[in-house]
């Protein structure tokens, strides 16, 4: 059975993208740490990030790099983290998450309703600021 992430990338169920590439894609997190936290998930379904060829792990990690450079210029943050945890859905996926501090990183503390509109708000700004950055052609 295909995972979440799969059947989003696929379109039977939407997701606020912010990248799209041959590799993979990037959206918002339906249940943010932080304003403006995204998920990097390649497009190939692999449970553990240490299955995944070397190549695509290194892809993953240039489009992370490029989108915490958006989220810094448009969330303001102490400093973009990174975590590959794995545990919540079983396809890998990098969290980039703006910071304030370590409790950013901490799952209880996610927000669990954010607003759709806030949610769009936030897709958009990203994705400005990425085609401002000159990586337009990966933008939906």
């Amino acid at each position: 059975m295909a995972s979440i992430f799969t059947r989003i990338i696929e379109g039977e169920i939407p997701g606020r993208f912010v990248w799209s590439d041959d590799v993979c894609i990037v959206m918002l997190d339906i249940r943010p740490l932080h304003p403006g936290h995204v998920l990097v998930i390649p497009r190939v379904e692999v449970d553990h990030w240490i299955d995944l060829d070397a190549s695509t792990v290194a892809h993953l990690m240039q489009v992370a790099h490029q989108v915490g450079s958006a989220q810094k210029a448009v969330v303001p943050c102490e400093r973009i983290g990174l975590m590959i945890a794995g545990f919540e859905v079983p396809h890998t996926h990098v969290h980039v998450v703006p910071l304030q501090g370590m409790e950013n990183l901490d799952f209880r503390n996610a927000e669990t309703s954010p607003r759709a509109d806030v949610l769009d708000e936030m897709a958009e700004r990203l994705r400005q600021a990425l085609r401002d950055a000159g990586h337009g052609d990966f933008v939906p």
